[in-house]
């Protein structure tokens, strides 16, 4: 929810809270007023494929690192056509930017896509309030949009949660379209987008496979229509709760029996399909060094995330589903909260972190190969 001027310059600005705190600096890309939910992530790198990943629909990207902007704008790291995100805070914006394949400042990127943000603020003291009391909903607002403190609070706390938030059908795709295999063709996915990173078909591409993106409001009809030998649910953004939709259409998939692959809001909606809740994270895991220890070898990998969301399954069991059993695989060792679903009677597993890795550490890449044994399992 953006209203914004192009030419940011040096104009005032003002970051506030739901809770009524408040934050002053100077405006840093478009100047206007913005609304969303006020995360924090914790990368020191990749702010590009940051902003442009669809599952930071309707939230104000807080960055921990003080340096951002360093190495420009390119045009290859996009993970999506456009940026994304409602707001960005940053404290030490690039005065210029360093890198051989920059093609634009940041700034100048923000301005142009209407993007309101915030720089010169305590990005530590924010991240700090937000860890304690949670992210919550958030305001900037700069230029003529502001106005005194008691009105903006108002505009504030008149904004939507993202509890109960459908959104995913808001960044699909409306049209389907393919991602062809790189070298010889071996397997063909379905994968309906949720918020798809584009990183994500590359990796299976990557692996011979031909990739049928298909929008968020596609059907069981629509999946199989395209014959696959495996079925992928992407990353995305708002309320698992609200997304009943892909919720049927993977138990669809789960009765066929096909192997099935899923992402970040992909491991919620299985989460779902097997009968497990979801609830809200109280700050949500963002950035790209977060712990995840896969229980199915010992293994500890250093993964990327972006989820305010998480799967409420017990993780001292194997459970009974209506698909047969399933068990949490993977578990993140800050906070023990599930990090990956597996079936242990079907091909079908996921992950609630990001393999494709964009930015990020490439620790969790073998789980498409994993997806590809499921497939030449089936074919065998």
């Amino acid at each position: 929810m953006t209203t914004s001027t192009r030419g940011a310059g040096k104009a005032p600005a003002v970051l506030v809270l739901e809770d009524g705190r408040i934050f002053r600096g100077r405006a840093y890309g478009a100047v206007g007023a913005t609304f969303g939910e006020a995360v924090f992530s914790t990368g020191m790198t990749g702010y590009q494929e940051t902003l442009t990943d669809p599952s930071y629909h309707r939230q104000v990207v807080v960055m921990t690192a003080p340096h951002v902007g360093n190495t420009g704008v390119n045009d290859e790291d996009m993970e999506s056509k456009k940026i994304w995100v409602s707001g960005y805070v940053v404290r030490d914006p690039a005065r210029v930017p360093s890198s051989w394949r920059s093609r634009r400042t940041l700034d100048d990127e923000l301005d142009a896509q209407g993007v309101v943000g915030i720089s010169g603020i305590d990005t530590r003291a924010l991240t700090r309030h937000l860890r304690e009391r949670g992210a919550m909903r958030v305001g900037i607002f700069s230029g003529d949009a502001i106005q005194d403190d008691a009105a903006l609070l108002a505009r504030v706390q008149e904004a939507p949660e993202m509890k109960g938030a459908d959104l995913s059908a808001e960044v699909a795709t409306t049209e389907a379209y393919v991602v062809p295999a790189i070298g010889e063709k071996k397997f063909t996915v379905a994968a309906v987008d949720l918020g798809i990173k584009g990183m994500t078909p590359h990796r299976m591409a990557e692996r011979g496979i031909e990739v049928h993106v298909l929008p968020a409001t596609a059907t069981v009809e629509d999946v199989y229509a395209v014959n696959p030998d495996g079925v992928f649910f992407s990353n995305g953004p708002g309320d698992p709760s609200t997304a009943d939709h892909p919720v049927s259409v993977m138990q669809g998939v789960l009765e066929r029996g096909t192997p099935l692959f899923g992402i970040c809001f992909g491991n919620q909606i299985l989460g779902r399909a097997l009968g497990f809740g979801t609830f809200k994270l109280k700050y949500g895991h963002r950035g790209i060094n977060q712990p995840v220890q896969d229980r199915t070898t010992g293994k500890v990998e250093v993964t990327a995330h972006n989820h305010g969301f998480a799967v409420d399954a017990p993780l001292d069991k194997v459970s009974d589903t209506p698909y047969g059993r399933a068990e949490v695989s993977h578990v993140c060792l800050n906070d023990n909260v599930v990090e990956g679903l597996q079936l242990l009677d079907k091909p079908a597993f996921s992950v609630q972190y990001h393999p494709e890795a964009a930015a990020g550490p490439h620790d969790a890449a073998y789980l498409f190969d994993r997806f590809v044994s499921l497939m030449e399992g089936q074919r065998a």
